[in-house]
């Protein structure tokens, strides 16, 4: 990313950011890490570290403890340890299992599952990463809990420190023996032993020394005391440090050997250091995030700023720890307004508003959560100039006006779509007349070059020529009349005032003084004034326009909604209709019986003619309740294809791929007869009429067996049905609907009631069962529950 000029880390007080997360980093290393953040131009690269922030953030709201403490730096060590035959210390490889055992924790608070899930960004940056008990167990087979060499390291160092414990007791009978003798003889001092080159002595007043045989290896500072190794304990002090030299010489044998096994795992040990590096810099950020409240913003590939409920990151810690309210502010820049002229009274937060844009921007792109609201956008920049504060300078013979003007032109250069450009009190520095027609033209051509900016200022001419020129937004920093006093807050479309005359008042300048002001001004003034009435128009106007917008949109929604409820209610109207008659017919069936009954009566009465007749009228009024059925069915079909939008243009022919209208399953029309059409779905054949059946797509693949879950849906049906009193062409028309029905919702079993008469009904059923397929079993009901005269039909 490019800045200018180079100090804008600290004109933005982002230098200030950078020092709070280095306090929080458990690590010099991630200290240092910290320290050299800076914001970055690479969309997934920001993308993943502000969710891993965002992560590590919601791990210490849950108070889950990550199992990450300080740890030191094992990079030298492990650098010395790619030098072959170089033997590590004791120190580094305690670094060493610092690091074996932090590591070996991480991959156990992962293991769980759960945590995968929740944490998911965090768990990747252990991917590829596997835990190796065994360089532990060879670092605590050497060392104990306190870092020292154990005892049992090796056999050799074992048995160097068995024997340098004998040789210990054996000097301390002897030394204490010596004593004895002496101390009778009044040859020690009060303190009698001492230690002088490592070797144990007597303390022995100077009068006696030539008493005791023996070396002496220092004596007193004031000559009083000498320190005398006795002779008889010469040997045996021998004896300890020859054990001595040899247990360093074992040790570092043992650490050599160690140092070999290691050595092929560097990369490994790199590894781990670098990912509990990167944690330790994420929790970092994740600690700052939830002390300022931070969310992870909405990041986008273009240049955009929808700032929510912002805040200033270290206003609002400085105020939260005063208990002082920080006042959020909103702002919206995109390709339609990029540029925002911020207006105002002095010390009203102009200032801040604009710095708080810039740093919040920064902190994004440096992958750092911001404190604004979630639904907050921030696009990509890859440039952010700014020009903030006294820039003067007596090196390059600079005034404050100069350096502004030398800013201008390198940002007028170097600006580009997706460069961010925050300019504080612009054109100010010189003559207000001919500093504000150059501030207007440096507006003009930034403006020409669609770059994004915050700018703020007190010149009329800069809110006019925003007003006049779309693509540019007044906006003002909220002041109290009333009080006289700045409320902090930002408002976007109207261009503030600096309140210059109303201030002076308060800080008690004279009436008359004022007033001379006010003359002075005139004109000045009054267009401050119209400009700020215009706005305020223009904005009421604008929100009037966008209401009757919404409301007619509102009116377009509510239309569509009638039309459709209205099709709907046509649709269920005419299904109930279709209901009843369907029940009708039922009824009709169902009252065979009696029907039965009555005809029997009249042939035993010989009243043939009269049962003909009544028999007759019976059809004609089930074949006209059908004709109703079928009636209602295709205007209830209408509608529904009109509700839904359905236009059939064409008819259905043989080979043609078709859906089921009810359930969407798909097959392929294998038969064509009249109204009706034989479709082959899978293994099975479905007989069902035209209208049920809509044009469809040859499906990618088709299925070995109709799909249940499609089919289920079909209307549902009674898995049982009487046929008991009806001709021989009825009965097959009612049992082909009846068991297509039964196959298209999956139904097990289902029973057929024909009655046992002379067996006509259920030759019948036979019949039509034999031309659905071999997969169809049939049986007959128990004889207390029917008997033949009950056909239960099995279609597993």
């Amino acid at each position: 990313m490019i800045f200018e000029p180079k100090d804008v880390f600290h004109k933005l007080e982002f230098d200030k950011v950078l020092d709070l997360l280095e306090k929080e980093a458990l690590t010099p290393m991630a200290a240092e890490t910290l320290r050299a953040i800076a914001p970055l131009t690479d969309f997934p690269t920001i993308e993943q570290s502000l969710r891993e922030t965002r992560e590590f953030k919601l791990m210490l709201e849950n108070r889950d403890r990550f199992p990450i403490e300080t740890f030191p730096d094992i990079q030298p060590d492990l650098k010395m340890l790619d030098i072959d035959g170089f033997t590590l210390q004791a120190e580094a490889f305690q670094g060493i299992l610092k690091v074996l055992v932090m590591m070996r924790d991480v991959f156990k608070f992962f293991a769980g599952g759960a945590k995968k899930e929740i944490y998911p960004k965090l768990f990747d940056r252990t991917r590829g990463l596997s835990n190796d008990e065994g360089l532990m167990k060879a670092i605590t087979a050497v060392f104990d809990e306190k870092g020292g060499i154990r005892p049992d390291a090796s056999p050799e160092l074992m048995r160097i420190r068995r024997d340098t414990q004998h040789k210990i007791r054996e000097l301390d009978g002897r030394f204490r023996q010596i004593i004895q003798e002496c101390r009778a003889k009044g040859w020690l001092s009060d303190s009698p032993e001492s230690f002088r080159n490592g070797r144990r002595v007597l303390s022995v007043p100077a009068e006696h020394k030539r008493k005791i045989r023996g070396i002496i290896h220092d004596e007193s500072d004031t000559g009083r005391t000498a320190f005398i190794e006795p002779e008889a304990v010469i040997e045996i002090n021998n004896d300890l440090f020859d054990l001595e030299h040899d247990e360093r010489r074992e040790i570092f044998r043992i650490l050599r050997d160690l140092s070999e096994t290691f050595r092929p795992y560097s990369p490994i040990l790199r590894g781990y250091s670098e990912v509990l590096v990167c944690f330790d810099v994420i929790r970092a950020k994740a600690a700052l995030g939830l002390a300022m409240r931070a969310g992870m913003p909405i990041l986008k590939e273009k240049p955009i700023i929808n700032v929510r409920k912002g805040f200033h990151p270290l206003l609002y810690l400085k105020n939260k720890q005063t208990g002082r309210k920080t006042v959020p502010f909103e702002v919206r820049l995109n390709s339609e307004n990029h540029i925002l002229v911020l207006s105002g009274p002095n010390a009203g937060g102009k200032s801040v508003a604009m710095k708080s844009i810039g740093l919040l921007q920064m902190m994004v792109q440096s992958g750092l959560l911001v404190p604004a609201h979630e639904l907050s956008e921030f696009g990509i920049f890859s440039q952010i100039f700014a020009d903030i504060g006294d820039q003067q300078s007596l090196d390059d013979d600079l005034s404050t006006y100069s350096s502004r003007l030398q800013n201008a032109r390198v940002f007028i250069q170097k600006a580009t779509p997706d460069t961010l450009i925050l300019i504080d009190e612009m054109g100010s520095g010189t003559d207000p007349k001919p500093g504000g027609a150059i501030a207007e033209a440096i507006l003009r051509q930034l403006h020409r070059k669609g770059v994004y900016a915050v700018i703020t200022t007190h010149y009329s001419n800069l809110k006019v020529f925003a007003f006049r020129n779309p693509g540019i937004l007044n906006g003002n920093m909220h002041f109290d009349k009333d009080t006289l006093s700045p409320t902090y807050e930002l408002k976007i479309g109207r261009p503030g005032s600096s309140y210059a005359f109303e201030i002076a008042e308060k800080s008690g300048l004279s009436r008359d003084l004022i007033g001379y002001a006010r003359n002075r001004t005139g004109s000045e003034t009054a267009v401050d004034d119209i400009l700020i009435e215009l706005q305020r128009e223009k904005q009421e106007l604008e929100e009037k326009l966008a209401s009757v917008k919404e409301k007619e949109q509102s009116l377009e929604r509510l239309i569509k909604t009638y039309d459709g409820m209205h099709q709907d209610l046509d649709v269920k109207r005419k299904r109930l209709k279709l209901d009843q008659k369907e029940h009708e017919l039922r009824l009709s069936a169902n009252t065979n019986r009696e029907v039965e009954k009555i005809v029997r009566e009249l042939k035993g009465e010989k009243n043939l003619e009269k049962a003909q007749e009544f028999a007759a009228k019976l059809r004609i009024e089930r074949t006209e309740k059908a004709r109703e059925v079928d009636a209602v069915n295709e205007e209830v079909i209408k509608s529904e294809q009109k509700s839904a939008g359905i236009v059939v243009t064409r008819l259905i022919v043989v080979g043609e791929f078709v859906r089921l209208r009810s359930g969407g399953a798909i097959g392929q029309v294998a038969e064509l007869k009249g109204q009706k059409a034989t479709v082959q779905m899978g293994g099975l054949r479905i007989t069902t009429h035209l209208r049920d059946l809509i044009p469809a797509a040859e499906p990618l693949a088709q299925p070995s067996s109709v799909n249940s879950n499609d089919l289920q849906h079909v209307a549902s049906f009674d898995a049982k049905v009487d046929i008991r009193g009806m001709s021989k062409e009825e009965a097959l028309q009612v049992l082909e609907k009846f068991v297509d029905n039964a196959l298209l919702t999956s139904a097990n079993t289902i029973q057929i009631l024909h009655g046992k008469g002379t067996g006509v009904l259920r030759n019948v059923v036979k019949q039509k069962l034999r031309e659905y397929g071999g997969n169809i079993a049939r049986s007959y009901h128990p004889e207390d529950g029917g008997g033949d005269g009950v056909t239960m039909v099995d279609l597993a």
